[in-house]
């Protein structure tokens, strides 16, 4: 029993205080512990970066890859920063790396990806020509829908891959990107077919390659939307 008085409501407080720290060692998944801790313990917030901005797309590429910040990092067997020329007009923004993506390393890398190097082609381009990310680094568990968090965790690798890349024409593929891009909360069927703004740059959102591989009957509205870009890609071309 506890003593009623000062010295009771001390260890009272100090068992509080005990159960509070071990607990939260247990969260964190501890097995041994110090006792009292050096200093007070403190969780770094969803979206911190200790790096950055980056000086180019290789050290942004490696801090992808030794990225933890948030629980997709767990279950990844890599994660898949973009891939493409430096310095280029175009870049493609997808939404998240599928199996094949995560098991090469490689954004793209799978039927989808293949659909998407046709798409680059019919506009007279070559895949090497343009640049090509996720929204997302890393693969979720089981390709599940992904969670707000992790998106906003991603958004920093996003915009200092867009700053570096410094294109003149970003194309979402998909819906996430979409609202990111274009910082709204609209569908995809609400965004595509005209021209938006992000940061300046010209911007288009259009289906996503996977989404017409399921649904082939989209592919005459993509066609279109893929000779608007042609389109403003040759405008900037004789300007």
């Amino acid at each position: 029993m506890t003593r009623p008085g000062p010295e009771g409501s001390g260890l009272s407080r100090l068992a509080g205080e005990v159960k509070e720290y071990l607990e939260l060692q247990k969260e964190l998944g501890r097995k041994f512990l110090l006792w009292p801790p050096k200093k007070p313990m403190t969780l770094k917030p969803l979206g911190h970066r200790s790096k950055g901005p980056f000086e180019s797309l290789a050290a942004l590429a490696q801090a992808v890859r030794e990225c933890s910040e948030c629980p997709l990092s767990a279950n990844r067997s890599q994660a898949v920063p973009g891939r493409g020329p430096v310095k280029t007009r175009l870049m493609f923004v997808g939404i998240c790396p599928g199996e094949e993506d995560d098991r090469l390393g490689q954004p793209f890398s799978g039927p989808d990806g293949e659909l998407l190097t046709k798409m680059i082609q019919a506009i007279r381009f070559r895949r090497e020509e343009v640049y090509v990310s996720q929204a997302v680094k890393c693969r979720p568990p089981e390709d599940r829908p992904l969670q707000a968090e992790e998106i906003k965790t991603c958004e920093f690798f996003l915009k200092e891959e867009i700053g570096l890349v410094n294109p003149e024409i970003l194309v979402a593929l998909g819906e996430v990107p979409a609202q990111i891009l274009s910082r709204s909360n609209k569908t995809l069927f609400d965004l595509r077919g005209r021209w938006l703004k992000f940061d300046g740059r010209s911007l288009m959102a259009i289906y996503h390659p996977a989404f017409l591989l399921t649904q082939p009957g989209a592919k005459r509205e993509a066609w279109e939307d893929l000779k608007q870009i042609r389109r403003r890609y040759d405008e900037l071309e004789t300007k």
